[in-house]
Parts: structure tokens; sequence; C-alpha cells
């Protein structure tokens, strides 16, 4: 199983879309903390997908995709993870547990949809502006045999 944490490729750096994506992953992080969750990885690749969020509760595993938008006119985040990504994210949670061996009892896949409506004036998110951001959790919303 291959692992890849190679932060370069996948700075932020001055892309808003990246920035903004990597500003919900935060967020999300920080919201499943507050939650009781741990975070054990972020932005890690197995078999050539990025795992988002690794977040453990006890014996359970947590494998999150966090999706963020800034407009709904594609629908709302959660829409993104789709069959084919899901497929993908089990992809590369059985890689993880390949190389973690024993360190999960049991697993579930969590979305995080992160929403954020622009107060900073253009198309373009800013970060640091005074955006209101909406998190929804999505528990267990798909299993390794869909």
């Amino acid at each position: 199983m291959s692992r890849s944490s190679d932060k370069s490729s996948h700075s932020p750096g001055n892309d808003p879309r990246r920035s903004l994506g990597a500003e919900g992953e935060e967020r999300a992080a920080c919201f499943l903390m507050r939650r009781g969750y741990r975070i054990e990885e972020r932005n890690v690749r197995y078999n050539g997908v990025e795992i988002d969020l690794i977040a453990r509760r006890g014996a359970l595993v947590i494998f999150v995709e966090v999706k963020t938008r800034r407009t709904t006119r594609f629908g709302p985040p959660e829409l993104a993870v789709d069959r084919h990504k899901q497929a993908r994210m089990v992809r590369a949670a059985l890689g993880w547990l390949h190389q973690h061996r024993g360190s999960a009892a049991k697993i579930r896949f969590d979305v995080i949809a992160c929403s954020v409506q622009g107060n900073s004036g253009g198309k373009t998110w800013v970060a640091g502006s005074r955006d209101q951001w909406k998190l929804s959790h999505l528990v267990a919303a798909f299993d390794a045999g869909d």
C-alpha cells in the first residue's frame, strides 16, 4: 500500500480554492475536536487517494471527507461525495488500515460539508475575511459496502 504525505503539491499557496478548502478542513478538525474526537492524521494519501482527516473516538476510526463551497450553484457540498469518491475513500482507508494493523475495532466514513457565505465583497474567498461558515456533519455518510 502506498502512502505519501508530500504536502508541497497540496499546499494552499495562492490558489483561493485550495485556501478555502484548507480553511474548511481546519474548521472541520476543530469542530470534531470540540466534540471529543482526536485527529490522528490530516491530508494523507493512501493508494493514490487523499484522506482529508482521520479521526478517532475510542476504538472507532473515522475517515472524514471535507467538502467546502462558497456557492450552492452546483448543489450542497456533500453531493460532491458521489459513489466514485466514496469508492476511492474506501480504497484509501483500506490502505491506512493495512499499515495500522490492529488500530481500529470499528471504522466509519463521515462527510463534513462546509458552506461559506461571503462578506468579503468579491467573488473570491479571502482568508481572514468575516465570512459566515456553516458546518454539517454527516455521521456514517456511507459505508464500505455502498
